[in-house]
Parts: structure tokens; C-alpha cells; sequence
């Protein structure tokens, strides 16, 4: 950084090396050092062309098909030049995606023929949670065969054979959370 910024202030103002070096705190050595590593530009291209074709391989699986076509290289110089030409892979976790097309569900014609659940949460007086799972019906929104606390059915004229047992009912609640 500091190389790049005394070789700017050397053409933009018209100075000499020394006078760079001591504007900006850099050794006059650095300022005159020359690269002497390869490019390695043969190599650069055909690890643009393998993270091309494979774009989910990482440095490490990339090195090991280079070594497999016969490229002298480790895995540190592979990770350097493929952080240089920008492929890095994303890393985090993502969603799971359906591996086929989305087909759009036909419409239910008929009782029982399509049923959505979901979790329902409320808090209750004292400040606990309720959480409930919701199964209804799409055409008939009832809830028909509920099971109640002791596990009977319910059906749609008779409750539970117990006295005094509640049976699940579906209800509403707008968005101040007051019931219907």
C-alpha cells in the first residue's frame, strides 16, 4: 500500500525516490524492489476454466484434479491464486431447494381431499405459551375428527364419553388477539 502510494507521489509531484521514500515512511529499498515470482499464467487460466465447470469445488478438490492432470502444485499456492482470481465459493448455508419444478396443487372438490396443518402459539393469563397444531379441513373448516385430551374422536354430533372433557374447537383470533 504504502509501495503503490510513493510510486504515485513519485509521478504526480515529480520527485525522486529518496524524497517519496522520506514523504511517506517507506524504505527506499522497497521502492526499488522487482518482482521476480511467475505469473503463472497458463496456470490461472486453467484453474479459471475447472472452477468454471465445476462451480461448487472448492481450492482443495480443484488441486486435486490439477495434480491428477500433472500441474506441480500445492494446495497453499492453488488457495493464493484462487482467492487472486476471485472464485471463492459461498460458504454459509443455504436453503434447501426443490430438486424438481413446483407444480401447482389442484383445487379440493371435496371433503377430505386436502387438509393444512400449522402451529398455532398464544400466550395465556399467567404469561405461559400455549402451542397448539391445527389440522383443518380445506373445504369444510370444522374440525371433524379431533382428538380430544383423553384421545377419543370427535365426531361431528357426539364429544367425548368422559364428563366434563373439552374438545378442541377451531377459532379465530383477529389481529388484537380477540377471539370470535
Amino acid at each position: 500500500m504504502r509501495r503503490e502510494l510513493a510510486e504515485w507521489a513519485q509521478q504526480a509531484h515529480d520527485l525522486n525516490q529518496r524524497h517519496a521514500a522520506g514523504l511517506i515512511p517507506v524504505d527506499r529499498a522497497t521502492l526499488r524492489y522487482e518482482h521476480h515470482r511467475d505469473p503463472q499464467d497458463a496456470l490461472r487460466v486453467r484453474l479459471r476454466e475447472l472452477a468454471g465447470s465445476r462451480v461448487r469445488y472448492g481450492y482443495r478438490r480443484l488441486t486435486v484434479m490439477l495434480k491428477r492432470e500433472g500441474w506441480k502444485v500445492n494446495a497453499k499456492r492453488i488457495y493464493r491464486l484462487y482467492i487472486e482470481e476471485g472464485l471463492i465459493v459461498r460458504t454459509h448455508t443455504r436453503k434447501q431447494r426443490a430438486q424438481r419444478q413446483r407444480v401447482a396443487l389442484g383445487q379440493a372438490s371435496a371433503i377430505n381431499q386436502r387438509w393444512s396443518m400449522d402451529f398455532v402459539a398464544q400466550r395465556l393469563a399467567d404469561g405461559r405459551w400455549s402451542r397448539v397444531l391445527t389440522v383443518v379441513d380445506q373445504i369444510h373448516p370444522r374440525v371433524s375428527d379431533a382428538p380430544c385430551r383423553h384421545g377419543a374422536l370427535r365426531r361431528q354430533s357426539r364429544g367425548c364419553a368422559r364428563q366434563g372433557c373439552v374438545t378442541p374447537r377451531r377459532t379465530e383470533v383477529d389481529h388484537r388477539g380477540q377471539r370470535d
